[in-house]
């Protein structure tokens, strides 16, 4: 169920509102039914997670049967995004019951130098505020667009790959740096350096041997090395054929422009553009590349970029705009960013700021054509 699409609190309903604060040894829980001054707060510490999960159910329904509430009450369930993911919104939902997932960051909260903080506090206020987001006032909270299992276990294809990457330069990093110490400026990028540190041909500045430790320490990074190099491989090379049909279908459309190649398109169609967008607004707020401006009295200050959701699409974007401007000259994009920072001259800050709208318009764009099938103004695509 998308968050706009959510039915309000009808008047006279009786709705049972239910808030989880969720920690690894405990579950915090607090129901409230409207007709009461304060929520009633209960933990649940089973050690299994069905079985937890099971005795918050069981709670409720002895609330609903001390409360007398009718059998058939509304149940709706909150709980803040974090490491659980959306399981619970997934059991729940296949129970029958209402449930949302909550943006964190959009609770509101006191502004005193020193505040109370507790798990009780965390789950009482979670619950009045869902209880309020239920009678229409939105900006109590913000719901949490859930992806379908699919798109959520396709996502861990790239953000692997990535991680896998990112494990090949620092071992190769590390090797460099601990040869460094000792004078030695050999280069590790290349298969031959593993052999030849097995024949113990890599030596100091002086000619000589390195120290056994070292080497013994030097020959293990390049087993691991070599694994996590096997390991990135074999993703790279089945990466197409696991990915769902849907989504092979947008990375094909994207690697039509030029300037976007596979590895982009795959992030942004696996992390971004499996989710459905009403509108412009909502495309630009998603990637946390719109303005988040401070006018308040005399006090005007430009706080930047809001830099609010997926920081691996908000990276991506950012790289794909510099690729844009340079295979896509004659787009209407291009055009925009070379008259805007064409009077700058060497002052790259600039550019930097330029090049941020320039991804906050180019992922608007992407969207469209996606959509739409509207090609952005200009763009050119690659041959057949």
């Amino acid at each position: 169920m998308c968050a706009n699409q959510v039915s309000k609190l009808r008047a006279g309903e009786v709705i049972l509102a239910v808030s989880l604060e969720l920690a690894v040894g405990k579950w915090k829980v607090a129901l409230h039914d409207g007709l009461r001054e304060k929520p009633a707060v209960h933990t649940v510490t089973q050690p299994q997670a069905l079985a937890r999960l099971q005795a918050m159910l069981d709670l409720i329904e002895r609330q609903k049967e001390k409360w007398s509430l009718p059998a058939d009450v509304r149940i709706v369930v909150s709980y803040e995004a974090g490491q659980d993911g959306f399981w619970i919104y997934r059991a729940l939902r296949a129970r029958g019951i209402e449930c949302y997932v909550v943006d964190p960051a959009s609770i509101p909260v006191e502004r005193h130098k020193r505040r109370a903080k507790t798990d009780r506090l965390d789950v009482i206020k979670l619950v009045i505020n869902l209880r309020a987001w239920l009678r229409g006032e939105r900006d109590r909270m913000h719901v949490v667009r859930v992806p379908s299992p699919q798109d959520e276990a396709s996502r861990h294809l790239m953000r692997d790959r990535g991680q896998l990457k990112k494990e090949v330069l620092q071992h190769r990093d590390r090797m460099r740096k601990l040869l460094v110490t000792y004078g030695c400026w050999n280069e590790v990028d290349h298969k031959a350096f593993a052999e030849r540190l097995e024949r113990d041909e890599i030596t100091c500045h002086d000619g000589a041997a390195l120290p056994a430790e070292l080497r013994e320490r030097l020959l293990r990074e390049t087993e691991r090395l070599a694994l996590v190099q096997r390991q990135l491989a074999t993703l790279e090379g089945t990466l197409q054929e696991l990915l769902p049909v849907p989504v092979r279908e947008r990375i094909d459309h994207l690697t039509q422009l030029k300037g976007i190649g596979h590895i982009g398109a795959s992030r942004l169609a696996l992390e971004l553009f499996w989710r459905e967008f009403s509108n412009r607004r909502q495309v630009g707020a998603c990637v946390g590349l719109v303005p988040q401006p401070y006018d308040s009295g005399e006090s005007r200050v430009d706080q930047g970029i809001s830099k609010q959701g997926n920081r691996w699409v908000r990276t991506q974007l950012i790289e794909t705009a510099w690729q844009w401007l340079r295979h896509q000259p004659g787009s209407v994009l291009t055009q925009w960013f070379n008259q805007r920072t064409q009077s700058t001259g060497p002052n790259r800050r600039a550019r930097r700021i330029a090049i941020v709208a320039v991804a906050r318009r180019l992922v608007i764009a992407l969207w469209r054509y996606l959509k739409d099938g509207v090609i952005p103004d200009g763009a050119q695509m690659k041959p057949a």
